[in-house]
């Protein structure tokens, strides 16, 4: 048995699999945090409270697991001492504050490394090297093993972590004014970093003992629980917000800086890009609303006649980089029905916009396309994509992140020579969507009307732009 942890921003899920997926045991806790303006914080107390609930309730009548692994926020960061206790709150992935330190950083301010610069500038330095950079799994792990544990190169790669070398660019570091004491130690995920102490078995009905694996950012969680791990293979992530993932045999070059290669286990690239799109703009919308009557609502309002650029806040970061960009609508929706079908189709809009702009990088984006994230419950939002997209898209059983830490422990334990083996094994599909070629049709004026109005605004490239025309153009 192997448990998976997902730390995510909204809750915190747990689950126990068998070796052939099979899910046998899971949990959940709400996270809340604090929004305010650019500010986005945490309180790292709440990860582990949440950890504790969600583990006990994935417990209650499962087997003990043999491993774990933990996945969080791809971003999110804070600072800590010595042992590993939190010392900030957790500053999240999409904070705005840190504009001025990526600048500097050359880096986007979605990244942990200018949060990190920030937090440090906030808090008048490192207190004589007392003080550590922490990124959100970190906690836990530090938690679960009763001491602070490496963390990994995924987690660690926003905050400046160079995995095509396995090693922190301590130069460019030191020009920042960051001293190396700051940076945790590294290993790739899938190692084997510790186990559970008696502690944290206590709290969290873990037994003690059981093996701990360096685990992943979310959107790689979700790429292994998608089972996408042939080159070629794309996952698109959609819960808050929108991820994209693929699996290339090199990295993929980005002048710009919007995509960025996380490295697997087996030494293979996971390019991709995270999104301010998503689902946490129809929350804001339609706070009270049920999605599943919306869903129904707004099927006669397809094609919507409104455009949307359904930002969750304020900035974008793929597929470009604009601080300054706020959601907007192209018209005048006549009902909440038709403001929520603009919603919908905007975020398979820029979906599509994502991947042109990976196209235009030489990113192979043909292959096989899964859809993965809380969005998948909703069957009518899952069609939509799959026809503003025109190709077929797969739907695994299970599409969470905790399940793809799962079969990271499975195979950092050593269950498995490889995490392609183990994934064929643990992951199960549901169906497949094929689209509908009248609709995907429908879809090509508002997707260029959109492309035209953001390069009008001056956040999309010309040249982006200039390919999402050529490309509508030759589909």
């Amino acid at each position: 048995m192997w448990m998976g942890i997902d730390l995510g921003t909204q809750s915190v899920r747990a689950v126990v699999a068998g070796d052939d997926g099979e899910i046998l045991g899971s949990g959940s806790a709400p996270l809340t945090g604090r929004r305010d303006g650019a500010r986005h914080e945490q309180r790292p107390l709440d990860w582990w409270t949440a950890v504790r609930a969600a583990s006990r309730q994935a417990l209650r009548g499962a087997p003990a697991p043999r491993a774990l692994a933990v996945c969080a926020t791809s971003g999110t960061v804070l600072l800590g001492d010595a042992a590993g206790r939190p010392l900030t709150p957790g500053v999240m992935y999409d904070d705005g504050r840190a504009a001025a330190e990526a600048a500097r950083a050359g880096t986007s301010p979605s990244w942990g490394l200018p949060k990190a610069m920030w937090l440090l500038r906030e808090r008048g330095g490192a207190a004589g090297g007392a003080v550590r950079i922490m990124h959100q799994a970190d906690v836990v792990l530090a938690r679960l093993a009763g001491t602070p544990l490496p963390t990994d190169s995924s987690h660690a790669l926003k905050t400046g972590y160079d995995p095509e070398r396995d090693a922190w660019p301590w130069r460019r570091l030191g020009e920042l004014g960051l001293p190396g004491e700051l940076f945790p130690d590294v290993v790739r995920p899938g190692t084997r970093i510790g186990e559970v102490g008696r502690a944290a078995a206590e709290e969290t009905g873990i037994p003690a003992g059981t093996a701990v694996v360096a685990g992943m950012t979310d959107g790689c969680a979700a790429q292994i629980a998608s089972g996408s791990l042939a080159v070629g293979s794309w996952n698109s992530v959609l819960g808050t917000t929108l991820v994209l993932k693929g699996v290339t045999s090199s990295p993929v070059e980005d002048p710009a800086g919007v995509v960025y290669n996380h490295r697997a286990p087996d030494g293979s690239r996971l390019p991709g890009g995270a999104s301010g799109v998503g689902g946490g703009a129809l929350t804001a919308a339609f706070p009270a609303a049920d999605p599943a009557l919306m869903d129904l609502l707004a099927r006669p309002h397809e094609p919507a006649r409104v455009v949307a650029y359904p930002l969750v806040a304020r900035g974008e970061r793929f597929p470009f980089v604009a601080p300054e960009a706020t959601g907007f609508l192209l018209g005048e929706p006549a009902c909440d029905a038709e403001h929520w079908a603009a919603l919908l189709t905007g975020v398979g809009l820029v979906e599509r916009l994502c991947f042109d702009y990976l196209d235009l990088l030489g990113a192979p984006v043909d292959g096989a396309l899964t859809f993965t994230g809380g969005a998948v419950r909703s069957g009518h939002w899952s069609r939509l994509r799959a026809d503003i997209l025109g190709r077929p898209v797969r739907i695994p059983r299970s599409s969470e992140p905790a399940l793809g830490m799962a079969v990271l422990a499975a195979y950092g334990a050593g269950a498995t020579d490889t995490l392609h083996r183990a994934a064929d094994r643990m992951v199960r599909l549901r169906h497949v969507l094929h689209p509908h070629p009248t609709r995907t049709a429908w879809y090509t004026e508002p997707y260029l009307a959109l492309v035209d109005e953001l390069e009008r605004r001056g956040w999309l490239p010309g040249p982006v732009a200039a390919h999402a025309r050529t490309r509508t153009e030759n589909a």
